[in-house]
């Protein structure tokens, strides 16, 4: 009986994919070249464990931690900072650096300044830590005008979602989508409303299936070698608390990207994580007490059998400027 291949063998030949195929371009806002494929689609079955890289490792805490702050419906990185995950510190830092322009900053800092104050002054991170209405408010609290009082009003999709489809699982329409254009300044025109980026994973799908509740995440632009493999853990993983929650098995993770490119100052970082063979994914222990999609926290997760190869650093491109 033929062996079945390893699921990360679709991340790996993906990036073959692009270092043999794909066309070179140039960040806009950066001058960075990158190559690129367009339209790519991979598929976790969730019953396997826990799709978390094991080919170089992973930033497995950081992941927990930001996933629990998109649910927490946050646009502020001081739950990130208190918690020693430092993922968007650069883009709040590129928020303080449009206020200067605009001049709503009058204090002018280095970014080591701008963190370590954000680090220590609780004032500071709760006025300059907040990056615009990113992911977790779309999900959570989406901005929309009530027609009848003709005042703002907050959609929760998520929430939405998981209360209907506890009443209504085969309905198709289970969609959160965090592509708002009047939150994206190319269209919005304004700094202050937008997002500091427009959302990269724009949009998920959710379905059930049997007994089996799937997620379908559409990500307009994957950086593969940095960006992916967080992308692939923190969906899978929210697909099983959205299946937890419902009464649900956790059924597949499917990943449709968009363009999906890898930048040139990690084509090195790439060719040698080509070299190494997958091991098994690990298993990931929830707390299966918890059923209400807002009460997670960290200690209710533990990473069971993560043994990768080890880590290979590489530069974020800190792209978005419009």
């Amino acid at each position: 009986m033929p062996k079945v291949k390893h699921p990360e063998y679709q991340y790996l030949d993906l990036m073959k994919d692009i270092m043999k195929n794909g066309e070179w371009k140039v960040s806009h806002s950066t001058g960075v070249k990158l190559k690129s494929v367009f339209g790519r689609i991979c598929r976790y079955d969730l019953s396997k464990g826990l799709p978390v890289l094991t080919t170089k490792k992973v930033f497995t805490r950081g992941i927990i931690h930001e996933l629990i702050w998109f649910l927490s419906g946050s646009n502020n990185i001081k739950y990130l900072v208190d918690n020693d995950v430092h993922i968007w510190d650069e883009w709040a830092f590129k928020k303080y650096e449009w206020a200067i322009k605009e001049g709503k900053a009058t204090e002018v800092l280095t970014y080591e300044e701008f963190m370590a104050r954000a680090k220590s002054d609780a004032k500071f991170i709760e006025q300059w830590g907040e990056l615009g209405p990113v992911y977790g408010v779309q999900w959570r609290k989406w901005p929309a005008h009530d027609d009848e009082t003709g005042e703002m009003k907050e959609v929760d999709q998520l929430g939405w979602a998981i209360e209907k489809i506890k009443k209504y699982p085969q309905k198709k329409h289970y969609i959160v989508s965090a592509w708002n254009a009047g939150c994206i300044y190319e269209m919005s025109g304004s700094h202050s409303a937008s997002m500091v980026i427009a959302p990269c994973h724009t949009m998920f799908h959710i379905n059930i299936t049997g007994k089996k509740l799937s997620l379908l995440l559409y990500q307009r632009s994957a950086d593969l070698f940095l960006g992916v493999p967080f992308n692939i853990a923190s969906y899978a993983l929210l697909t099983m608390l959205i299946a937890q929650v419902t009464g649900y098995e956790p059924g597949e993770f499917v990943h449709v990207l968009g363009d999906v490119h890898i930048y040139e100052n990690h084509l090195n970082q790439c060719k040698e994580q080509l070299k190494r063979v997958p091991k098994d994914f690990p298993t990931i222990k929830i707390n299966p007490n918890v059923k209400n999609i807002d009460d997670f926290k960290f200690s209710d997760f533990e990473l069971v059998g993560y043994d990768p190869h080890p880590a290979i650093k590489g530069d974020i491109t800190v792209v978005g400027g419009f």
